[in-house]
């Protein structure tokens, strides 16, 4: 492909309002357009969509280093200076980490940080830094 795409992903939550104030408070993340049943994000880049219902069901069955952590699950990668700063905000939010702020393949390719949490309504969303996209997918 030649251009750029974003992704979209569309989930359930219990309350916007608590949703709102967790997604632009917490993690950043600017509002956009909304009903008074839906509400999108900017989730770093890509596009999320916020609906009222009931959360997708997750089981701790993704091994993660010694962590088993919930799947399915979602994300983001971050430059690493950007994840710094959001793992402090999680941190001064007093976010219940399933996986707290770690480095994994240290001074291996791949080198990244990880953790993992939910949101309010349960969804678990891993945040990954790395020092540049470039080393992503190194193996």
């Amino acid at each position: 492909m030649s251009s750029r795409s974003l992704f979209h992903l569309a989930y359930h939550v219990r309350s916007l309002a608590t949703s709102r104030a967790f997604y632009k408070d917490v993690l950043g993340c600017k509002e956009g357009r909304s009903t008074d049943t839906w509400v999108d994000f900017d989730f770093f880049g890509h596009q999320i969509s916020l609906h009222l219902g009931e959360p997708f069901k997750t089981t701790n069955t993704g091994k993660v280093g010694d962590h088993w952590v919930p799947m399915p699950h979602l994300g983001a990668v971050l430059l690493l200076p950007d994840w710094q700063a959001l793992a402090e905000r999680l941190k001064a939010a007093n976010t219940e980490f399933v996986m707290e702020p770690q480095v994994r393949f240290e001074g291996q390719p791949g080198e990244q940080w990880t953790m993992f949490f939910r949101d309010p309504s349960g969804n678990p969303i891993e945040i990954k830094g790395f020092k540049s996209f470039e080393s992503v997918y190194d193996a």
